[in-house]
């Protein structure tokens, strides 16, 4: 191993250009990962495992939706030794998948399992490690004796794989970090990436290479921080590892796809990942076309049109920090990013035509009904409203179709604004793009200009991530609105790419607003774009749900179980509820809930405040009326009128 002298922000070949980070090549059965292969996709099962036939039938549709490798639980010694039996029985009818053994807590599972199946997992957290949620003071010494204590239990495992010739995937995750790491490093990207190394370490003493990386997070801007501390961090160690992307607990629906593409598709487009695994409360099967849309986007990424590269690094990858903008009416400043609604090419009859963007019209009351997720600004064309619209909403035109003599507000195309004669007195929308940018600075002190980002490059995020460090380096403050346009893609794609265009750069602290444009529904285009805010943590309009996709540990039915959850709080803004179905994902994994909802045995459900217990081994049927309760006494609930 070679330390190397690496600059303190570097985490990806290249920010400008599109290129894949080249790893070592990790030899999965007959499924090769990094190196030159293409990225990988894969899966986990929801089964019982021993049920052979069952968890069998479940990975041949896994299998067949797309996925490369299957992992499998394996919580005990009888679990590792029915992954024979799965084996056997996935041969026999023709399918020779890779499978992955997914450990928690159980070396002797572990060592068994690896003398079986092409690959194992194991948490640094929980394996041969101690996890009671105390912190302990140590001493250099006394972390090193500890350090001890965990390579004795670790090393023989790591000897079987050697001689077995099976991978080993070091997965680290947020929240289920050791009291040890937690002790000193805090449950931070940092404590993440150390966690993950430490065994790393101890497997390349031992000459031991066959190693895949993760760090997942529930909150994607603590994953995309982890993983690029841990790239950087193994180019100074000499480390090239393949990396298993993915963001635990993402949920299910629309939300979990949101939140799954702003965290992998932020790592995606800067070339990091070798595998992808998209982790819905939905069945397996389903999880697999979503990551597929997410790879399949970066073949032929390479040709993209070529963008100005950054003599220094403008932004921290490893922290958050928000640009500093200008206010401008509402936009820009201290206040959370606005989300413009664009009905140019629908037909507005009346109020009602207003509901897909947050606003209900009572008309026995006469009064509008705004709801959390209502657009801050609508853009139409040349429509005349026969109605008139709610206070909190103003509209924007095309300068040439905006009337200066009302309230509406007009959007320029930057040549259109710098010849304008006539401009609105107080805020003023330009379009712009990286190819302006000396134009854009000849308008920045113009204090009613609100800057409309906008590319056609192909590599979209970078070259809009590009233009605001050109800004800041600049130290051009307007108000920026990252405005994206997407033609001839699936519905699903659209959320897909718009999270991962308009997300990546939040996570980063770039943009005071958000222009979606598709030819959807209002309705889907506008709570994307609300659920991109809220999985980016910048502007927060509904209750978020930390919901693990189930496996063969699960004590109950997670998806019915989180629709009904759903279903009764889904009104809390801003609570954040983890539901698990075991264990082992909670209350660790659920790091960033309020509450949590976890599966302790069969019809029993063990209720949290944060990771601290608050009521133990309730009966199912009554457990969400006493995590209502427990939210109520709290002072967090609020009647549904």
């Amino acid at each position: 191993m070679d330390t190397q002298v690496v600059s303190p922000f570097w985490y990806c070949p290249n920010t400008t250009a599109y290129e894949r980070l080249k790893t070592r090549e990790v030899k999965i059965g007959n499924v090769p990962m990094g190196g030159d292969n293409p990225i990988r996709i894969q899966s986990m099962t929801t089964t019982d495992t021993m049920d052979t036939i069952g968890t069998v039938e479940q990975s041949i549709r896994m299998f067949e939706a797309g996925s490369e490798y299957v992992r499998i639980t394996a919580p005990s010694k009888k679990e590792a030794e029915n992954l024979a039996e799965i084996k056997k029985e996935l041969l026999k009818r023709g399918y020779d998948i890779p499978l992955i053994a997914d450990i928690h807590f159980t070396p002797n599972a572990a060592e068994i399992a690896a003398r079986i199946v092409e690959k194992v997992r194991v948490n640094p957290g929980n394996y041969a490690d101690k996890k009671k949620f105390q912190f302990i003071e140590y001493s250099d010494e006394s972390y090193e004796a500890e350090l001890d204590r965990i390579r004795q239990r670790f090393e023989p495992l790591v000897k079987i794989c050697k001689e077995e010739g099976t991978a080993m995937r070091v997965g680290t995750n947020h929240g289920s970090l050791s009291d040890r790491i937690m002790s000193r490093y805090g449950d931070t990207p940092m404590g993440m990436v150390e966690s993950a190394l430490e065994f790393v370490r101890m497997c390349e003493a031992l000459s031991y290479h066959n190693l895949v990386l993760s760090m997942k997070a529930s909150n994607p801007q603590v994953m995309v921080q982890a993983y690029r501390l841990l790239v950087n961090r193994m180019q100074e160690e000499g480390m090239s590892y393949p990396l298993h992307l993915g963001v635990t607990e993402a949920g299910d629906g629309l939300d979990g796809r949101i939140k799954s593409a702003v965290g992998i598709g932020a790592l995606l487009e800067d070339g990091l990942g070798d595998t992808v695994r998209v982790s819905l409360t939905e069945a397996p099967e389903a999880e697999c076309p979503v990551a597929i849309k997410l790879v399949d986007r970066y073949k032929g990424r390479g040709s993209h049109a070529k963008i100005p590269s950054s003599e220094k690094q403008i932004l921290d990858p490893f922290k958050y920090n928000k640009r500093k903008s200008a206010t401008c009416l509402r936009v820009g400043g201290d206040q959370v990013p606005v989300v413009v609604a664009d009905l140019s090419k629908n037909k507005i009859d009346g109020p009602e035509s207003l509901q897909a963007i947050g606003y209900d019209y009572d008309v026995t009351l006469d009064k509008w009904h705004i709801h959390e997720q209502a657009a801050d600004f609508l853009f139409l064309e040349d429509q005349v409203l026969d109605f008139e619209i709610p206070g909190t909403l103003q509209i924007v035109r095309p300068s040439e179709k905006c009337s200066h003599h009302n309230s509406d507000l007009p959007f320029y195309s930057l040549e259109a604004f710098l010849s304008a004669e006539i401009r609105h007195p107080k805020l003023n929308f330009v379009s712009s793009s990286l190819e302006q940018i000396d134009a854009m600075k000849a308008v920045s002190t113009d204090e009613t200009v609100v800057f409309v980002l906008e590319t056609q490059n192909a590599h979209a995020m970078p070259s809009l991530r590009r233009l605001f460090s050109y800004l800041i380096e600049e130290q051009i403050h307007r108000p920026c609105i990252i405005k994206r346009c997407f033609k001839h893609v699936s519905k699903e794609e659209f959320v897909l790419f718009s999270s991962t265009d308009a997300g990546a750069l939040f996570l980063d602290g770039l943009g005071d607003g958000i222009w979606l444009q598709a030819e959807e529904a209002p309705a889907l285009i506008n709570e994307t774009a609300f659920g991109i805010l809220q999985a980016t943590r910048t502007r927060i309009s509904k209750t978020e749900y930390i919901s693990c996709p189930s496996c063969g540990r699960t004590l109950f039915d997670l998806e019915e179980t989180t629709a009904m959850i759903r279903s009764r709080t889904n009104h809390l803004k801003g609570v954040k509820i983890g539901i698990m179905g075991c264990i082992v994902n909670g209350p660790g994994e659920m790091a960033d809930a309020d509450y949590g909802y976890v599966g302790s045995g069969v019809g029993k459900i063990t209720l949290y405040r944060g990771q601290e217990v608050v009521k133990r081994n309730i009966a199912s049927e009554n457990a969400v009326d006493e995590l209502i309760e427990i939210i109520r006494e709290d002072g967090n609930w609020i009647a549904l009128s």
